[in-house]
């Protein structure tokens, strides 16, 4: 009687257990599916990116725009592996209702950079042209803006390891372009914080990174702070390289991030 029922008890949970599996693999086929697939081709620019819109897009309404740099490990061509951190947590119901928004997630080729610098340095100099994949990215942002509603005093831009360099390198090419950023383990050119200085920025890194030393996120802060700006740092202790985990779990990184705005000029 206890073999059969020991029997009965296991068939119970294996049958349980296969919806729960089932479901499962539906919420990640919708998460991946409710990034559009789209390839950006201008000129010599051929750029695979995934694009998450608003659920609903109101006539007359202006939406911010989040870039997303992705790390190393998801260059290709797929269109698919870019998708692989954060992308996920940007398209949480709750986050879609709270900050309806667009989301592209451009995918850098194989043997590319975003900014071709090694990461295990202490430091760098700002290359003096952006990567041809970051190049690809402006103009990309600059051709969703005229085919969608989007807020220019919204866009912003945020991303990880080697796109967390992105992001740095992005905002030093590009200091008017972004309402806020946040740099995830990556790193920057002290050299070019004045510039930086008036954005909003949000800084992450684990305190045990072995791939990008965490004095790259310390060391921008710091640069910023003495060029006048009021950054925002975080360092999580005992954390490694996969900063990203907690930050793009965190809802307040989503209410902050969506707070920022460019001050509307006013014409003289």
């Amino acid at each position: 009687m206890v073999r059969r029922a020991f029997l009965g008890f296991c068939v119970t949970i294996l049958f349980t257990a296969i919806p729960l599996a089932a479901a499962s693999l539906s919420m990640a086929a919708d998460f991946h599916d409710l990034y559009e697939a789209r390839r950006f081709q201008d000129n010599d620019a051929n750029l695979p990116y995934r694009l998450l819109k608003p659920q609903s897009i109101v006539p007359g309404q202006a939406y911010p725009l989040v870039i997303f740099y992705h790390g190393a490990g998801e260059r290709g061509d797929d269109n698919t592996k870019q998708l692989v951190h954060g992308m996920a947590d940007f398209a949480t119901p709750e986050n879609r209702t709270k900050h309806p928004c667009f989301v592209v997630a451009p995918q850098c080729p194989k043997n590319e950079q975003w900014v071709a610098v090694p990461w295990t340095l202490d430091a760098h100099t700002m290359p003096a042209k952006p990567s041809p994949a970051l190049q690809s990215s402006f103009d990309l942002i600059g051709a969703l803006r005229k085919e969608f509603p989007i807020d220019p005093t919204r866009i912003y831009v945020t991303g990880l390891s080697m796109g967390g360099f992105a992001v740095w390198d992005a905002i030093q090419r590009e200091p008017t372009l972004f309402a806020a950023a946040a740099p995830v383990c990556g790193g920057g050119d002290v050299t070019r914080a004045k510039s930086i200085a008036a954005i909003p920025i949000w800084a992450f890194h684990g305190e045990q990174d072995t791939v990008v030393k965490p004095s790259r996120s310390r060391d921008m802060i710091q640069a910023i702070k003495s060029a006048g700006g009021e950054p925002r740092h975080t360092q999580y202790p005992g954390v490694g390289h996969n900063s990203w985990a907690p930050t793009y779990r965190n809802p307040e990184f989503y209410d902050w991030l969506f707070a920022q705005k460019k001050p509307v000029k006013t014409p003289q």
